[in-house]
């Protein structure tokens, strides 16, 4: 795996590389020796932040973890990839058949049997009328309702969009484009 690691307000230390080099190069039991790594290490305040990217043919596994520590967020970032790999293998699978060869996936991970206990299975669903409405009032409602985001047709574009809330009491708004 090719490792590209970049900091942000934060100076990456030898020490900080060969712990990213060696907790994120557990994962090479997944992926191709030439699959390209993106690990991004960021401190604001107290917050240690690491992002890691994966670009993957057809997709993108990424993780991000927040703590006290750096080395801890790097220790937990790499078990969030794992149980993604491990959740996701399907869908992978049923890519890569698709188009060809799995990119940047070993053959070995992608031939190895799956446990049926981790497809994704929907419990509940839900259905609500979506009424006309601006985002602001929709921020509203969402927090009337005391959720973290709102599905509404936005009064404006005529357009199914979503809100949510951010860390920091702000708000997010998620407009398609087709």
């Amino acid at each position: 795996m090719k490792f590209v690691i970049v900091g942000k307000n934060i100076d990456v230390t030898p020490g900080l590389k060969s712990a990213v080099q060696e907790k994120i190069g557990k994962l090479e039991k997944y992926f191709t020796p030439d699959t390209e790594v993106h690990v991004t290490l960021s401190v604001e305040k107290d917050r240690q932040k690491i992002e890691v990217t994966i670009p993957v043919k057809g997709t993108i596994i990424r993780s991000e973890n927040v703590s006290n520590d750096m080395y801890v967020s790097i220790d937990l970032v790499e078990e969030i990839i794992e149980r993604q790999m491990k959740k996701y293998k399907n869908k992978i699978i049923e890519r890569s058949q698709g188009g060809g060869d799995g990119g940047s996936l070993k053959t070995a991970f992608l031939e190895e049997e799956v446990d049926e206990e981790e497809e994704v299975n929907i419990v509940r669903t839900k259905s609500f009328g979506i009424k006309p409405m601006f985002p602001e009032d929709a921020c509203v409602e969402m927090e009337l309702l005391g959720h973290d985001f709102f599905v509404f047709r936005n009064a404006e574009t005529d357009e199914v969009n979503v809100v949510y809330k951010r860390k920091g009491n702000t708000y997010g708004l998620i407009e398609p484009t087709f």
